[in-house]
């Protein structure tokens, strides 16, 4: 075995040390959500995304930064009877509780996982995420990616951001609160194990 490979979970894709299976809850949910994930966010180790498509049954996870041609994602958007709205903060977006699919069709979110430069060039590279809605947010959504910094003041994490659409679309937040359990679960153990001083000198003093 891959001496590399076998410090990892295979599950979570996270170092053993730092698995978060253990924080998973498998919500049952037949809201589609699917994930497109930049190539830099793959390994890092603070990296959200892997939260949502562990815990619900209906989240596709794909890698990429042009998704054009992408043939997994094509096949989605061609499915009759999902209407899938992208969250971005394009010119057109609108708040998310506002947005209604199809007759008798049922609602998916497709969300970017990268920096905010790097969703933006995700979303100027893919002319299928062009031609989509967009959808943002309904405000007061605020973000706790406490080990993370955003250009954007309480910017979200991904899962964050999933979390509050799906709460949207559902009205039932409740339900998808284990989302955000296992993300602090995730950010409270990496904050317990980092070197004596190097939280409080990058991000600032806990409250």
């Amino acid at each position: 075995m891959n001496k590399k490979a076998s410090r990892y979970c295979e599950q979570c894709g996270k170092a053993k040390k730092a698995c978060i299976c253990g924080l998973i809850t498998r919500i049952d949910s037949d809201l589609r959500v699917v994930v497109l994930q930049h190539p830099s966010e793959v390994n890092q180790p603070i990296g959200t995304a892997r939260i949502l498509s562990l815990s619900l049954p209906n989240c596709t996870l794909i890698v990429g930064e042009d998704f054009s041609d992408n043939t997994q994602l094509n096949a989605l958007l061609s499915c009759g009877d999902v209407d899938y709205a992208l969250l971005y903060p394009a010119d057109t977006a609108h708040p998310i509780s506002d947005w209604q699919s199809g007759v008798q069709k049922r609602r998916g979110v497709i969300l970017l996982d990268g920096t905010w430069r790097k969703a933006f060039k995700m979303y100027q590279l893919s002319k299928n995420l062009q031609r989509l809605p967009c959808v943002m947010l309904d405000e007061g959504a605020i973000g706790n990616y406490r080990i993370r910094k955003s250009p954007k003041e309480g910017g979200l994490s991904t899962v964050e951001a999933g979390f509050h659409a799906l709460a949207a679309l559902s009205g039932d937040a409740e339900r998808f609160t284990p989302l955000l359990d296992a993300f602090n679960g995730m950010i409270e153990f990496q904050i317990k194990h980092m070197p004596p001083g190097v939280f409080e000198r990058h991000y600032g003093k806990e409250d």
